[in-house]
């Protein structure tokens, strides 16, 4: 359990984790500018003044101290030879940190350690953010553009052209009425006297 442990872990063992501080406040006062994530740059910063304030002191136990904890022997040498004496009237704050854009790909942030007097080079101004002005409307693909175009020039010939007169329209024709058809050969009416006359003509002519 981690009770009354400070610092950051990184995520890494202790033997693992003071091998990466080692080898970067070794850089870090060989180059004198290095670029790494904000956290392991806050670590190291502490660690490096520290070698820096032993350049500051020159005696032989400082020289000793310094190798113990540094890799390189020829950066020892540029610590007590050139970044002490530089520093010689500068009571602390040997080194500056700069954020810089979070890394792309993971997003950690990152920033730059250097020495405040880092020779033969300006300080190294903060970037600017640039962010993306906000969009209102959607940027429409190619194809939907094309197609937005065709329609305007569609609609704009349409209303170009004037309007044709509309044909009227034949009036429809209706079939003349036909009158129902009388039968000729319908049989006429006989009358009660008619029947009676038709049956005493034979018997006249049998008389005659």
């Amino acid at each position: 359990m981690r009770h009354r442990v400070a610092g950051r872990h990184l995520g890494r063992e202790t033997s693992h984790r003071i091998a990466l501080y080692r080898n970067l406040v070794t850089d870090l006062l060989r180059y004198e500018r290095i670029t790494t994530t904000e956290a392991k740059a806050k670590e190291i910063r502490p660690m490096a003044e520290r070698i820096i304030t032993l350049g500051r002191r020159g005696d032989l136990h400082a020289r000793r101290q310094a190798l113990r904890f540094l890799y390189d022997p020829k950066v020892v040498k540029k610590v007590f030879d050139d970044i002490g004496p530089r520093m010689k009237d500068r009571p602390g704050g040997y080194l500056r940190i700069t954020a810089l854009e979070p890394r792309k790909g993971d997003g950690a942030r990152m920033a730059t350690i250097e020495l405040v007097d880092i020779a033969g080079s300006v300080a190294m101004p903060r970037p600017q953010r640039v962010t993306a002005p906000p969009t209102t409307t959607r940027t429409p693909t190619p194809g939907a553009a094309a197609a937005a175009r065709a329609a305007a020039d569609i609609e704009a010939a349409r209303t170009a052209q004037p309007a044709a007169p509309e044909a009227e329209s034949p009036a429809p024709q209706t079939e003349p009425e036909t009158a129902p058809e009388t039968d000729t050969t319908a049989e006429a009416t006989t009358t009660p006297q008619a029947q009676t006359a038709a049956q005493t003509q034979p018997e006249e002519e049998k008389n005659d």
